[in-house]
C-alpha cells in the first residue's frame, strides 16, 4: 500500500511527515492552489518519492519545476494531453495521470493514457482540481479495466478506515491524504497521520498492486 501525502510545503513538516512513514510526499505546482509551493522547500524528501502536482502546465514549466524539486514522480492534475505525457515519458519522467469520474463512461477517457503512465488517481470531481475534501463514489472504479495501477483520492481521513478495509480493486495501488489531515492548508497534522498510516497498516489490505 502506498501511502502519498500531498500538499506538503512547509518544511519541519515536510520532515516529520516523511517520518511518520508515508512514501511519497506530494508537492503542489499550481499557483491557484492554497497549497502551492512557490520556492523550493529548505528541506525535501530524502527517503520518500517526491511528487509534484501540475495542472495544465507546459511542458517547459514541468520540466522547470520538476528539476528544481528533484522529482521522482511528475502528476498530471488537468486536462493534459496523452501527446504531452509521452513528451515527458521520452523524456525520463515517471507519471501519474489524474481523472475525477462522474459515471462509469468517464473511465474510458483514461484508455489513450495506459501505454504512458506509471500510475493513474481517481480523485473527487471538482471545479478547483482537486483538494475538494470530499469523497466520491467509489463503487465507480469496479469498470476500471486498464492494467495500470491507481491511487485513490478525495476527502480520504481517520474516518475512512473502514470504507478503505472494504474497497478491493486488482489494480488498487495505494492511497493520497490530503485535506482530511490538515490544520491549515499545506500544513499537516503528525499525529493524526502517524495514527493513521500505522492503522492501516495493520490492515489487511487485499488486491493492492505497486509498480517501481
Amino acid at each position: 500500500m502506498i501511502i502519498k501525502v500531498c500538499g506538503m510545503r512547509e518544511p519541519e513538516n515536510i520532515r516529520a511527515i516523511e517520518n511518520t512513514g508515508a512514501d511519497w510526499i506530494g508537492f503542489i505546482c499550481y499557483e491557484r492552489s492554497p497549497r502551492f509551493v512557490a520556492d523550493t522547500p529548505a528541506y525535501l524528501p530524502r527517503h520518500a518519492k517526491r511528487v509534484g502536482v501540475f495542472v495544465n502546465a507546459g511542458f517547459d514549466t514541468i520540466t522547470a519545476r520538476a528539476e528544481a524539486l528533484r522529482l521522482d514522480y511528475v502528476q498530471l492534475h488537468g486536462t493534459e494531453s496523452p501527446e504531452l505525457c509521452l513528451e515527458l515519458r521520452c523524456h525520463g519522467f515517471h507519471l501519474i495521470k489524474a481523472f475525477a469520474p462522474r459515471t462509469p463512461a468517464d473511465l474510458e477517457q483514461t484508455i489513450p493514457y495506459l501505454p504512458l503512465c506509471d500510475y493513474l488517481l481517481f480523485d473527487t470531481p471538482s471545479a478547483g482540481h482537486g483538494g475538494s475534501g470530499k469523497a466520491f463514489d467509489w463503487s465507480l472504479l469496479r469498470f476500471y479495466l486498464g492494467d495500470v495501477p491507481f491511487l485513490l483520492s478525495g476527502g480520504i481521513c481517520p474516518e475512512s478506515l473502514e470504507a478503505l478495509r472494504r474497497f478491493h480493486h486488482p489494480q488498487w495501488a495505494g492511497i493520497d491524504l490530503n485535506s482530511g489531515f490538515e490544520t491549515a492548508p499545506a500544513v499537516k497534522d503528525t499525529g493524526k497521520l502517524k495514527a493513521f498510516i500505522e492503522r492501516i497498516n495493520n490492515v489487511s489490505m487485499n488486491n493492492v498492486t505497486m509498480r517501481e
